[in-house]
């Protein structure tokens, strides 16, 4: 195979929201900036995600300037200062418990009227550190935004590959909401790595992506199908963990990374 290259960077503001791809990313303690540093809650700040609302999928988020644009079919544009602070509150995402700004009765609003339900957005708070699970964790302190455990996800092009060769219908890569692709690999050689190099960044691969049905959710009409975890189930179900796909990683320290960077392997498994 050829040299592995970074062929793709996506970011995901609102987490479980729509994403887009950046040609250059910037990573501070938490991951990409700005990565899943938003959130959509009940009134009573539990965390909502496409696995409850699979229409999150038609929300997308845009970055402009010092301005998050939020835009879905039917609604006007929403637009939010990027450093908009608020009323703090109290949310829950999985077991931890975060502190986060209410980013106005605005965009409460335009998230309940899309979304059918009472709901409200928020921002991580500037002074928040949300730990990533001491267990996999490479150093005290390391830690994550929004995301659902760590700051980063890494799948080559070759994986997706072998499993659309496994399918009647091929799905493209947002199915599986990644941060980083890479290309230039054979099928799933990043369940072998266990550190590398991309650009500037020192990454650390702490554990296997285990897949749930977000991943059958059509990104672009939010429909629900049975793939692709009907076909991984097949052959990429670890006994105790579930059906994964791609790998977990966190980063050694901020930095910049670019499409088209090399990925140099430092150790594998």
């Amino acid at each position: 195979m050829s040299q592995p290259i970074l062929s793709a960077i996506h970011l995901y503001p609102i987490k479980s929201c729509g994403g887009s791809s950046l040609q250059e990313g910037e990573a501070d303690a938490r991951g990409l900036k700005y990565d899943r540093h938003w959130l959509v809650v009940t009134p009573e700040g539990a965390f909502l995600t496409q696995r409850d609302e699979p229409r999150l999928a038609l929300i997308q988020p845009q970055l402009e300037a010092d301005t998050l644009t939020i835009r879905a079919a039917g609604m006007s544009p929403l637009h939010i200062p990027l450093g908009l602070g608020g009323e703090r509150m109290e949310v829950s995402i999985w077991r931890d418990r975060c502190s986060a700004y209410h980013q106005g009765s605005e965009a409460a609003q335009w998230f309940s009227d899309f979304l059918k339900t009472e709901t409200c957005l928020v921002r991580m708070a500037d002074d928040q550190v949300r730990r990533v699970n001491p267990k996999y964790a490479r150093r005290e302190d390391d830690q994550v935004g929004f995301a659902d455990a760590y700051p980063f996800l890494l799948i080559s092009e070759g994986s997706l590959n072998d499993l659309n060769s496994r399918m009647s219908s091929p799905l493209p890569m947002n199915r599986f909401r990644p941060n980083l692709v890479v290309s230039g690999v054979t099928p799933y050689a990043e369940d072998e790595w266990t550190q590398v190099q991309i650009g500037e960044m020192i990454f650390d691969l702490v554990k296997p992506c285990v897949r749930c049905v977000i991943t059958t959710t059509d990104q672009v009409t939010a429909k629900r199908g049975k793939e692709p975890l009907r076909t991984l189930a097949t052959y990429r179900d670890l006994p105790e963990k579930g059906v994964i796909f791609g790998q977990n990683l966190i980063h050694a320290a901020p930095g910049k990374i670019k499409v088209g960077d090399p990925v140099k392997v430092i150790t594998h498994r």
